[in-house]
């Protein structure tokens, strides 16, 4: 059996321990959600393919368009520690379902919406509070509980890559629903997918810890406390705040940077399932490295390769293979941060209060969403084009790679036979 030095929580001890899985038994769990995560976030990854179709149906602008998308890029954030604190007290079953039936409501509901009001309520609240509600810090947060120590990388790490391989699968997907049935059928087509999603949830309810539900409340509010103390995990939220300015960015705004370009939409379709594709193995290798090297010269290098590719990326012809390559290369670390910053809230804290701390962490990455999407709207609004949100994107990533030197990590101690 697998055994590691165990790092003793800063934060107030829970009642009890949670058992941990022995052997290769916690592998089901970590795939279901792994799973789970592939339909939420490949179907919300997916949205900005229907901004230019919505925006041509409705006339709402580009402009407001994305300020609804960028309100869901801070409410997916924003319910995240929530979400978490309500699962790390009552166990995650609950909190999953109800994310995935308030998904389906919302994406169902967006194609009747013909103001900026419902558009912002459909798929700037509801859509995203579904999605936050099934994301990474509920999904790490539960399966980290219940998988040991050494293995908590590669577990986020195979939970990472779940979504990647939705991003993949839901961008493609999407585009050719779009094509075929137009934005509204397409838009119901993935409010049919993700509720088949629905009996995952059933499969990954495991009953809160012996204790947890008396003595959850004040604990948890003293490991907040004494989260928000420290350095360490203050600089995580700032580097994680890049993060999210250069997905949410891209993510919404690659299919208008491909158009501006003069080329045709499938070049956007595919670079995003590029992107998922790659970030597949970048997800899987960060989980792996976590384990073996400190994840905060994880998060250095990922974040310093990112501002070079952008450089790279302005320099270069923009044909559609340079589109291609450009998704290869950011996607290697697109999503791959999320297991060292997992990784280095653990250590700092423990796992008992995972899933509210990383949610902490998830809102930061989110409040730069909400720039990097609405921005990005007023740049093409105002200049007519992307650059000085390019040229935005990589001064950040360069200053989210020096943010992270400085954190406080523990040596990675290897497991022994």
């Amino acid at each position: 059996m697998t055994t590691s030095t165990p790092e003793p929580p800063r934060a107030a001890a829970p009642a009890a321990a949670a058992p941990l899985i022995p052997g290769r038994a916690w592998w089901p769990i970590t795939l279901l959600a792994a799973a789970l995560l592939m339909v939420t976030m490949g179907s919300r990854q997916s949205m900005g393919l229907f901004l230019s179709p919505i925006n041509t149906d409705t006339g709402l602008g580009i402009v407001t368009i994305s300020f609804a998308m960028a309100i869901g890029q801070f409410v997916w954030g924003a319910v995240q520690p929530v979400a978490g604190a309500i699962a790390d007290r009552y166990g995650p079953g609950r909190v999953l379902a109800g994310g995935i039936v308030i998904l389906v409501i919302g994406t169902a509901l967006t194609p009747f919406v013909t103001s900026a009001f419902g558009l912002i309520v459909v798929m700037g609240v509801l859509t995203a509070m579904g999605a936050g509600a099934c994301s990474f810090s509920v999904l790490i947060g539960a399966v980290s509980q219940h998988v040991p120590a050494a293995s908590r990388g590669t577990a986020a790490g195979v939970i990472n890559a779940g979504s990647s391989l939705g991003q993949f699968v839901f961008a493609p997907l999407a585009q050719r629903l779009i094509s075929g049935l137009g934005w509204m059928g397409a838009m119901w087509s993935m409010a049919i997918i993700v509720l088949l999603a629905l009996p995952i949830t059933r499969l990954l309810r495991r009953q809160p810890m012996p204790g947890a539900a008396q003595n959850t409340g004040s604990g948890l509010r003293t490991a907040v406390r004494e989260a928000f103390r420290d350095r360490s995990y203050l600089l995580l939220h700032a580097g994680f705040f890049t993060c999210g300015f250069h997905i949410a960015f891209l993510v919404t705004h690659l299919p208008g940077e491909v158009s501006l370009c003069g080329l045709p939409a499938s070049v956007a379709g595919w670079s995003l399932a590029l992107i998922g594709l790659s970030n597949i193995v970048g997800s899987l290798a960060a989980g792996f490295a976590v384990n073996r090297v400190r994840s905060k010269y994880i998060l250095f290098w990922m974040y310093l390769s990112r501002a070079v590719l952008v450089l790279v990326y302005l320099a270069a012809p923009k044909t559609e293979w340079t589109f291609y390559l450009l998704a290869i290369g950011l996607g290697l670390t697109w999503l791959s941060t999320v297991p060292p910053t997992a990784g280095v809230v653990g250590k700092l804290f423990g796992v008992r209060y995972l899933a509210t701390l990383f949610g902490m962490t998830l809102l930061s990455h989110q409040i730069g969403g909400f720039f990097g999407a609405w921005l990005g709207g007023l740049a093409i609004d105002q200049t007519g084009s992307y650059l000085w949100m390019w040229y935005a994107d990589a001064v950040l990533a360069l200053a989210a790679a020096l943010v992270n030197l400085p954190i406080r990590e523990a040596k990675v101690v290897r497991a022994t036979a």
